[in-house]
């Protein structure tokens, strides 16, 4: 199989969308080793709804297999396409949609680490000091006033030490300015995200400051009326990823169309001319899908979901995730049996667990062609880039040409899971 041939790969993730701890979970907290958002929002269903959660399509598309406790509390499934549902692990540290599509594309996140800015303050400070600004302490905290203005510190509105801020009033420093800062401690910083954010405040930036989780100190940032008063400026400083050897450009190299969709237009670079299409409505973001399923290459990513775990709102969980499967019907009839779809997602996001934070858990995988509906039970994959790796396999890119991941993982069903 080579590149020139007609095979198309489609990739679904649904933001947030878990299904059950990974032994780990709970390293970071406690409750996390419960966490399972498919259960928790197919028991609200059930529970608040007084029916199952209609997802007919995906059901059929292998996820009753990976779930089969969760039969009663999903829809009948509507077998279309032949279909392997497996499962894998996240491949990367923590939980977060940055490093879940980077490790998705074929990207080594390995060198990303969950550290509190505590930890490297006097690297931080001196990386500042070195590039001539002034750097203080507030009120002997480990979190840095640049300036007298801006303030590096720990967010709070993620895992603890898993991104950190550069937080100011655009009256004290333009966005260029912060950008400049926390392009500084974007170079010695070890964590997913380094945000810059500059905003109008409600009054000093360091009235809103408090502690976090696990020892964090940050910016309340809804506190501090950034969100609410307008003129909001944020740019996202991921860490260095070799996009040169990740899905999107391998396959623009190899000649395919290539469309990202959704927040995937956002989180995924390239040097190649791709056709980009950023939105966050469901609808809107599940009709583009439609529209180019079965081209080249489709990556896009369905956000309302996370947003819904964010706000531990199951029933809007619920809502986009009906949504989804309903649209997927125009999608499936797009494809034969040289079209790859698969669904996925980036890491967990339970809203009935207690907090608003994502949670580490496994996703599904839902492998699917055209053809005679079939459906079997996959093996599990330890890590996100094995999706990558299939799906570049599937199209017949060279091997190699990811930086990581083993097709091999989800592209051999267990024979003895057949059904």
């Amino acid at each position: 199989m080579t590149a020139g041939s007609h095979r198309s790969a489609t990739i679904l993730v649904l933001d947030g969308f878990g299904i059950g701890a990974m032994p780990d979970a709970a390293a970071l907290r406690v409750e996390d080793a419960s966490a399972d958002t498919l259960g928790a929002v197919a028991d609200w269903s059930l529970r608040e709804r007084g029916r199952p959660l209609r997802v007919p399509h995906v059901a059929g598309l292998g996820l009753v297999e990976v779930r089969p406790d969760l039969a009663a509390g999903l829809a009948a499934p509507a077998p279309s396409l032949r279909t392997t549902g497996a499962r894998t692990g996240l491949g990367y540290p923590g939980a977060d949609s940055f490093a879940g599509h980077q490790t998705l594309m074929g990207a080594d996140m390995s060198h990303v680490v969950l550290c509190k800015l505590a930890e490297r303050l006097d690297v931080v400070s001196e990386a500042l000091q070195a590039r001539g600004h002034d750097v203080q302490t507030l009120d002997g905290r480990p979190l840095l006033v640049v300036d007298g203005a801006a303030l590096v510190h720990d967010n709070l509105e993620a895992d603890p030490g898993l991104n950190w801020n550069v937080s100011c009033r655009l009256e004290d420093l333009d966005f260029d300015a912060i950008l400049e800062i926390a392009q500084i401690v974007r170079g010695v910083a070890p964590v997913a995200r380094v945000i810059a954010v500059g905003g109008h405040a409600d009054g000093a930036l360091s009235d809103a400051v408090r502690d976090g989780a696990d020892g964090t100190v940050g910016l309340d940032t809804p506190a501090s009326g950034f969100y609410r008063n307008g003129g909001l400026e944020v740019q996202h400083l991921g860490a260095a990823v070799d996009h040169a050897r990740q899905l999107p450009e391998a396959a623009a190299r190899a000649g395919l169309p290539v469309t990202l969709i959704g927040k995937a237009a956002d989180l995924l670079v390239t040097d190649a001319e791709v056709d980009r299409r950023p939105a966050v409505d469901t609808a809107e973001i599940m009709a583009a899908v439609a529209a180019t399923a079965g081209t080249g290459l489709v990556v896009a990513n369905v956000q309302q979901t996370d947003l819904a775990g964010h706000s531990q709102d199951a029933r809007a969980f619920a809502d986009h995730l009906e949504l989804v499967d309903e649209a997927l019907a125009s999608v499936v009839e797009r494809l034969g049996p040289e079209d790859l779809l698969v669904i996925t997602g980036d890491h967990g996001n339970d809203p009935s667990v207690g907090h608003p934070f994502h949670t580490r858990e496994w996703v599904p995988v839902l492998l699917a062609t055209g053809g005679e509906p079939r459906t079997r039970r996959g093996s599990d994959a330890d890590s996100l880039a094995d999706v990558g790796a299939a799906a570049a396999h599937w199209l017949g890119l060279p091997e190699g040409a990811l930086a990581i991941g083993d097709p091999r993982a989800l592209l051999e069903p267990d024979p003895e899971r057949t059904t």
